[in-house]
């Protein structure tokens, strides 16, 4: 446990943003020794951001922690290619740096990132999909999120570290919401963690937590996932990379950079990508 008062520094960045105040926010702090699992937890409820990341380096391995406000997470799109480019932005060197950043059950998650133009740029390989099943429920899930209509694909459940059961719509994205309390029960049934609703149309998604009260600005592990999707079903090329919007609805534009790899029938790997703004930094006193 750290001593009383001892301070852990951070760094304020927006990922999938071009510029600050967009995209998802995310702190990351760069040295977390020390800090329990609780306390990271008590910190990243206490700033508020979405997610926030902790890292540490140990005999030049970087391992990381990534919590939301209510537990952490095995695996986070945003947190991970927003961590890599606030590491590169510390190092002060201009070249393409790759890194493998360690998440907590020992998978290490190959990132690499760019210096362009004065702006940061992060690509985060997400491997072999994990296509988990198409289910039943198209009725069922139109209610839960007040769609009138499901688009003519199916729902699958798809995971690259998190399992999405993704809700492909035509339109109506504007008046969804989560309109049923059990929601994650659910997505249970089916072996599922979230649900994220892409519109094949717009190339544009949202995602709440379970509760509906907190809706995501840019998620970078659905991204993975809505790629395998696109991919399978012929909404996208392979590797061919198409831009996933998310957060309009919240005011808070982002891009996300999904890049599927393989076939329809094998889906071999995807790229997740996006550009990182910094818009601070600071420091905590330890819980």
């Amino acid at each position: 446990m750290p001593l009383n008062n001892q301070t852990f520094n951070f760094i304020h960045c927006d990922v999938f943003a071009s510029a600050p105040y967009a995209g998802n926010s995310l702190a990351v702090f760069t040295e977390s020794e020390g800090l329990s699992g609780e306390q990271m937890l008590t910190i990243t409820q206490e700033l508020r951001h979405f997610e926030a990341i902790f890292l540490q380096e140990t005999d030049g391995r970087i391992s990381a922690r990534v919590f939301d406000l209510q537990q952490e997470l095995p695996f986070a799109g945003h947190p991970i290619i927003g961590a890599a480019c606030a590491l590169h932005k510390q190092s002060g060197s201009d070249a393409k740096r790759n890194w493998t950043i360690e998440l907590k059950g020992g998978r290490g998650v190959p990132i690499t990132t760019d210096y362009r133009d004065g702006r940061y740029f992060g690509t985060l390989d997400q491997g072999r999909p994990e296509m988990l099943g198409i289910v039943d429920g198209k009725q069922e899930f139109a209610h839960a999120f007040n769609l009138n209509t499901i688009a003519d694909l199916p729902l699958e459940v798809i995971s690259t570290g998190l399992k999405y059961l993704i809700i492909p719509v035509n339109g109506g994205l504007a008046d969804a919401h989560i309109t049923v309390p059990d929601l994650e029960e659910k997505l249970k049934r089916l072996g599922a963690d979230f649900a994220y609703l892409f519109d094949i149309g717009t190339f544009e998604g949202r995602h709440w937590d379970n509760d509906g009260i907190l809706e995501d600005v840019a998620t970078g592990s659905a991204a993975g996932v809505v790629g395998a999707y696109a991919l399978k079903h012929g909404v996208a090329q392979a590797s061919e990379s198409f831009s996933l919007k998310q957060g309009h609805f919240m005011g808070r534009p982002s891009e996300i950079i999904v890049t599927p790899y393989g076939t329809s029938e094998n889906v071999e790997r995807i790229t997740v990508a996006g550009e990182v703004a910094f818009v601070g930094q600071g420091e905590v006193v330890a819980p």
